[in-house]
Order: C-alpha cells, then sequence, then structure tokens
C-alpha cells in the first residue's frame, strides 16, 4: 500500500468507524455469536498472495464487527466502563503513524516528555500532591497497561524496599533476594548472616485479583484480610493492626498493603485514614493504592473526601497510586496511569541498562528513561491520546462525565430502593449500584417470607434466586450487567460509564431488570404452588 491508497482506505475506515458508532445504540450490547465462529469462518492459513484491501476491509465488517461486545453503547453496565472517544481513537491512529518503542528518550524524545507532561497534568487533575510530579525531580508518573502491571511494578519495588529496610535494621543476608546489590557470606565481625524471608503482600478479601497474581508472579504469599458488611467492606485501622502484629510475633513480614479506592464488586473505599495512622508505626511498609475505576472520581473537589484524597497526600507510607483512564476516564484501552513518592524505589530495582542502551543524556541524568519505571522495555506512546482527551474536554468537561454518570447511577439506586422486589446489598458507590432480586414483602428474608424457616437453607435459595435471575437476564442481549458475591451473597452489579448513557437509558435498564425478576419471582410461586398441591 503506498502513500495514495492509504489516503483513500483511510478516508474509508473512518467513515466505517463512524457508521459503526452512530449505529452503536441500534445494535445489541452482545454479540448473538457461538464460540468459534470466527475460525470456522477463517482459513486455516495465512494467504500465499498478499490480497486486495477492499477485500480485507469488508471481511473485517462481516466477520469481525459481529463479533464485538460493544462497550460504548448505553445500555452496557457490566464490569466497569472502558472509554472509546473520538479524541482518543485520533490519538491511537497519529500514535501508530510514528510507531517506536519508546525505551529511553533518545528513541523519540518527544513520547517521554508528552507522557512526562501529561502525567503531572492528571496528577493536578486529580488532586495528587506535589509530591507525586515528574516536575519536582522526586516522584512523579508513568503510563503502563493496566493497573495488574502498575501494581506489579509497585510491589515489584516494595519488595525490594522492605528487603532492605530488614538489611538495615538486622544482621540479614540479602544477596540471594536482591541481585543488583548482593550481599555477603558474613557480616563484619564475622559471624553470619541469617536470610532474609520472602514477605508478605496484604490485600483483602475484596482486592481485586491483582493482588494473588502479583503474589504467582513474585513467589510471594498473599494474606487477604477480612472486610465487613457493615463497613460497607472497607478495610480498617484495627484489621489491619491486628494482622501485621500477628504476622511480626510469628516471624513474617508484611512489605506491601493494597488499599482499593472502590473495589470491583462493591466499590468499596478502605479506610485510608486509619490505615495512614497504622502505618506510622509500621514505616517499611509500603501502601499502593488501587483507584482503577474510583479513582477518576478525584477529578471533582466535592467528592475528594470520600476516598480520602488529603489523607493518601499526606501518608508517606502511601508511595504508591494507580488510577486507569481507560475506564472511567474517557480515554481508549489501554491508558493505566501509576504515580510514586519516590522515583528511585522504581530506578533503583528495574534499571538495566546494558552498552547498547546508553545514551549520552542517561548517562547525565537530565532526562527519564521510563523503561526502568517498570518491567517492560519497548512502550506505546499512550500519553498522545490522553493528551488530546484533556486538550478536548477540559477540566470542567471531564468533571460533567464524572457527575453524570454518578447522577444516573443514584437514579438507578432511587428506583432499586423504591421497587418492592428488589434491594441494595451494600450503598452505592460513586456510578456503582450493587443490588438484588427479593421474593416477599420489602426487607424480607426469603426465610422470614416463607415463615422463618432456617436462615442458613434461606440465605441458600435466595443466592440460587438471584442466580436464575442473572441466567435469565444474561439471556438477553440488549443489555449487559455482571455479578458478585459479597460476603457469600450473590448479587448484580450495576455501572454507568458510558458517555453515551443517559436518563432513559437507566430507566429502561431497570424496567428490563424488574421485567425479568418478577418473571423469575413468578417461576418461584409457580413452583411452590405446585409443590404445595402435591
Amino acid at each position: 500500500m503506498d502513500i495514495e491508497q492509504f489516503r483513500k482506505a483511510g478516508y474509508a475506515a473512518i467513515d466505517a468507524i463512524c457508521d459503526y458508532h452512530a449505529s452503536i445504540p441500534s445494535r445489541d450490547v452482545v454479540p448473538s455469536v457461538a464460540p468459534g465462529y470466527l475460525r470456522a469462518a477463517l482459513p486455516t492459513a495465512a494467504p500465499e498472495h498478499g490480497e486486495d484491501w477492499a477485500t480485507i476491509a469488508q471481511d473485517y465488517q462481516d466477520l469481525v464487527v459481529p463479533g464485538l461486545t460493544r462497550w460504548q453503547h448505553p445500555k452496557f453496565f457490566a464490569y466497569f466502563p472502558t472509554s472509546g472517544n473520538f479524541e482518543s481513537i485520533l490519538g491511537e491512529l497519529y500514535a501508530a503513524s510514528a510507531s517506536n518503542p519508546g525505551f529511553n528518550w533518545l528513541a523519540s524524545p518527544a513520547c517521554t516528555e508528552l507522557e512526562a507532561v501529561m502525567m503531572d497534568w492528571s496528577a493536578k487533575l486529580l488532586g495528587l500532591s506535589a509530591a507525586f510530579l515528574n516536575e519536582g525531580g522526586v516522584g512523579g508518573g508513568v503510563m503502563m497497561t493496566s493497573a495488574s502491571d502498575s501494581s506489579l511494578t509497585a510491589i515489584t519495588a516494595a519488595r525490594t524496599r522492605y528487603i532492605r529496610h530488614i538489611a538495615r535494621t538486622s544482621n540479614v543476608d540479602i544477596g540471594a533476594l536482591d541481585a543488583a546489590h548482593p550481599g555477603t557470606d558474613s557480616s563484619a565481625d564475622g559471624s553470619p548472616h541469617r536470610a532474609v524471608p520472602q514477605p508478605l503482600i496484604y490485600t483483602t478479601t475484596q482486592t481485586h485479583s491483582i493482588g494473588l497474581k502479583a503474589g504467582l508472579v513474585l513467589n510471594l504469599a498473599v494474606r487477604a484480610l477480612p472486610v465487613y458488611a457493615e463497613d460497607q467492606y472497607a478495610l480498617r485501622g484495627d484489621t489491619l493492626r491486628k494482622a501485621l502484629e500477628e504476622d511480626e510475633r510469628a516471624g513474617r513480614g508484611v512489605c506491601v498493603l493494597i488499599a482499593t479506592i472502590g473495589t470491583t464488586s462493591s466499590g468499596a473505599v478502605d479506610n485510608v485514614k486509619e490505615i495512614a495512622e497504622v502505618a506510622k508505626d509500621y514505616p517499611h511498609l509500603w501502601i499502593h493504592i488501587d483507584a482503577a475505576w474510583a479513582g477518576m472520581a478525584f477529578s471533582c473537589p466535592e467528592l475528594r473526601p470520600l476516598g480520602y484524597l488529603d489523607e493518601i497526600n499526606a501518608c508517606e507510607g502511601v508511595r504508591s497510586f494507580c488510577v486507569n483512564f481507560h475506564k472511567w476516564g474517557l480515554v481508549a484501552w489501554d491508558a493505566s496511569t501509576l504515580w510514586v513518592r519516590d522515583r528511585k524505589e522504581l530506578t533503583d530495582v528495574l534499571d538495566v541498562t546494558p552498552e547498547f542502551l546508553r545514551t549520552k543524556e542517561g548517562d547525565a541524568g537530565t532526562v527519564i528513561d521510563y523503561r526502568n519505571w517498570h518491567l517492560g522495555l519497548g512502550r506505546r506512546f499512550r500519553s498522545l491520546k490522553l493528551w488530546f482527551v484533556l486538550r478536548s474536554y477540559g477540566v470542567e468537561g471531564f468533571r460533567a462525565h464524572i457527575r453524570k454518570c454518578i447522577a444516573l447511577n443514584s437514579l438507578f439506586a432511587a428506583l432499586i430502593e423504591e421497587s418492592p422486589i428488589f434491594e441494595l446489598v451494600t450503598a452505592p458507590s460513586f456510578a456503582l449500584s450493587v443490588f438484588r432480586l427479593i421474593p416477599g414483602s420489602k426487607g424480607e428474608t426469603l426465610s422470614e417470607s416463607k415463615g422463618k424457616d432456617r436462615e442458613a437453607g434461606a440465605e441458600a435459595a435466595l443466592n440460587a434466586l438471584n442466580r436464575a435471575f442473572h441466567t435469565a437476564l444474561s439471556a438477553r442481549t440488549d443489555i449487559l450487567l455482571t455479578q458478585t458475591t459479597l460476603d457469600g451473597t450473590f448479587c448484580l452489579r450495576f455501572a454507568v460509564g458510558s458517555q453515551r448513557s443517559e436518563e432513559v437509558d437507566v430507566k429502561w435498564a431497570f424496567g428490563v431488570a424488574e421485567e425479568v425478576g418478577k418473571g423469575v419471582l413468578a417461576g418461584l410461586d409457580a413452583a411452590a404452588a405446585h409443590g404445595a398441591n402435591v
């Protein structure tokens, strides 16, 4: 394809993309395809000779588009949103046109410098303190693929920081665990060192799976601390302190706590105020804030206290903070952002610079080489789409999007509370509500509606009812919600985040849930009547 052929194909592609987006509201949310549909439609090997571009482009429309789940659909209320606006699409296009790996400043100065500036713009948008800004030269931010990558990077640094803390305070051998800074076989007085035990990762029972995955990758044990419904599933300081004291008595160290602002299951916000108080007594503990979804709410000053932003900024134990702009933040996948209070805590662990990667700017320390801030080498030019979005929307436009989504979720939550067949399982969180179907009068449990039978059996029956409700709702292709379990309670999640969602879509979604729920309850009543007759 030459330049003129690309120009023509590019115009056609933009037209097709516009037509697709214009058609999204009239399409189903979930594709009606069966597993393996695409393999059956494609040849078993690549063609021996090149094919005409028009044929390739048409096959994309005919074969791929029908299999897309439409995350930008106004009736997509599952998982958490993933943005895909036109500014981001154009940013991806421009970034791809200048394809380069961006592993150091010299690889493409614009890539590094725009990212450093955009991370500062974003930090200021969210209200993060100056300690996290690149412009300060101590802390700073970097863009990655996902919150999982960001967390894994932070935990890698946390492990090494903990090991070095132990080395400074005890007579230990860190050689096996810190290859970059090997220890010796004996101390200065000739006494043998003792080995450093692998430290623990602390999560909660509601933390995203990133904690467990990081444990698998780094060969670290993970301890999930309990959280409770009466605390709206937030980690409390007393629980953290008790666990730290238990592990300390048992000779186990803890290198990192993943504290969440907006858990996936319920939108819970861990109590960072109490966590920060505990952290004062454990200066070696690295607190990583996973705000992948709800961190976007910090763009609105009135919402910052709900996520303990002041405490996050003030607590020296909070060494890293992550949020995904590709979720609620209007930027197309992928755009995870990680800030650290001290960049050296990353670069001291992750800086591997063979001769062929050295540059005079890097040797002089006058530039950022982002490859030393994460696990990979090459990296994408993600900051371009972030730049486009922030300039196009502006701070107020960005805030308006966040506030609109929260208002729509408040509408849905109010409809649930007014309904005789639904109840909220926990308090709504920002743009997320968790609810379930209930039989009988409002506020009754299944056991109460059946004459106060056995509580355990009643809860199991109620869970079975809601699984049937979720199955029936999932059979539809015009709406998508997802499920979760909170303390053994099976329930459904309703997450608002699409730019296209409006009040009419939320009311429609509630109407669908109500229709399906009534159908499931009618089936339950019919089964009960049949059993009574038998």
